[in-house]
């Protein structure tokens, strides 16, 4: 697929196109929540706190999914599989949104039933992305400059190759093809990369999250309670030779930053993360301090890891998300009441390698 070059996101701002968003604060939220908003997905982690943050802000609110859970009260709810177009079409009917946010948007192909389908239904649209865009071990055309925080532009969704003819309908033939890591981080390129292409139906952004972290037994991934269960039985922690720190953000930090993006007229990627960064080691001794024991290590062999020991380097640099007007609290300030509550949860679930948050 082919597509013309966007300008970058920082020659829209210049010429004006492009106005601050709220701050990713609880309070902003509810001050510049949407009228109405779509949200596909939505039923796990902070996608709950996501829709509870928009409803509780007087938002309408409607949540689409295949009905693997429940809505919230206070939320209408439409039955339909986002991969099929006719289906999800006439589940809308003729509703419109001032906003959609797509939590489970995850390949090119979905992306491209995103367009048009929601072509007439709203003025905005906001994905959530990932850091794993950035992972130089996905792609040859990602480089990163270890020391050097990774910017937006080191993946501009506007020059992203597409292809659509990967089988992105099938998620084995997929991980055959890419392997896991590979084909969640590819599938997130190529979806911001449809969004982007041409003349998109609708303001986008790709909200690019840091790792998430917090909100104890709502987090489905484990990785954190891997460590906190670890380190707590006195059970060695497999780390790299050299792991490299990586990105981290609050469970409700992210949900925040979501909805004042919507409310925003922001286009393009913008990074969402605390601006401080961690590695394996020190995640381990900060849950040690805690937990008032002493962290144990081993080397790392394979892809036998800890779920954050990188061997990479790819945090993100945050300024954009500054000018945009988005703030996130300091790593020190939440992470331990995060480590608490992975703690309380009392079991480890096992690591997560590909770094899927939603």
């Amino acid at each position: 697929m082919n597509h013309p070059t966007l300008s970058h996101p920082a020659e829209r701002e210049a010429a004006g196109s492009t106005t601050p968003a709220a701050t990713a604060t609880t309070a902003t939220a509810r001050d510049r929540a949407p009228r109405r908003v779509a949200v596909i997905g939505g039923t796990r982690y902070f996608g709950r706190h996501l829709v509870a943050l928009l409803r509780d802000a007087g938002t309408e609110v409607t949540l689409i999914n295949r009905g693997s859970a429940p809505p919230p009260p206070g939320v209408h709810h439409l039955l339909a599989d986002r991969d099929d177009e006719d289906a999800l079409t006439a589940a809308l009917g003729d509703r419109t949104f001032d906003a959609v946010i797509d939590q489970v948007l995850y390949t090119p192909a979905q992306a491209v039933v995103a367009r048009r389908v929601f072509a007439d239904r709203t003025p905005r649209y906001v994905m959530t992305s990932t850091i794993e865009v950035y992972n130089p071990a996905t792609s040859p055309l990602v480089r990163t400059t270890p020391g050097v925080p990774v910017p937006e532009e080191a993946v501009d969704p506007a020059l992203w190759p597409v292809d659509l003819d990967l089988p992105w309908h099938d998620r084995a033939a997929l991980v055959r093809h890419f392997g896991e890591a590979t084909a969640y981080a590819e599938g997130k390129r190529q979806a911001e990369a449809v969004l982007a292409a041409g003349r998109p139906p609708f303001g986008w952004a790709g909200v690019r999250s840091a790792h998430v972290l917090g909100g104890g037994a709502l987090d489905f991934t484990g990785r954190l309670a891997h460590f906190t269960g670890a380190v707590g039985a006195g059970r060695p922690v497999a780390v790299h030779e050299h792991p490299q720190p990586s990105s981290f953000v609050r469970h409700e930090e992210i949900a925040a930053a979501l909805v004042a993006v919507a409310a925003s007229s922001s286009v393009g990627a913008v990074n969402a993360a605390s601006a401080e960064t961690l590695d394996a080691v020190g995640l381990s001794e900060l849950i040690a301090g805690q937990l008032g024991t002493t962290a144990r290590f081993r080397a790392a062999e394979g892809a036998d890891h800890a779920p954050f020991s990188f061997d990479r380097w790819y945090p993100m640099d945050t300024r954009r998300a500054g000018t945009l007007g988005l703030s996130f609290s300091p790593l020190g300030s939440w992470l331990p009441a995060a480590v608490a509550e992975a703690a309380a949860v009392g079991t480890a679930t096992g690591a997560t390698t590909t770094g899927k948050d939603v």
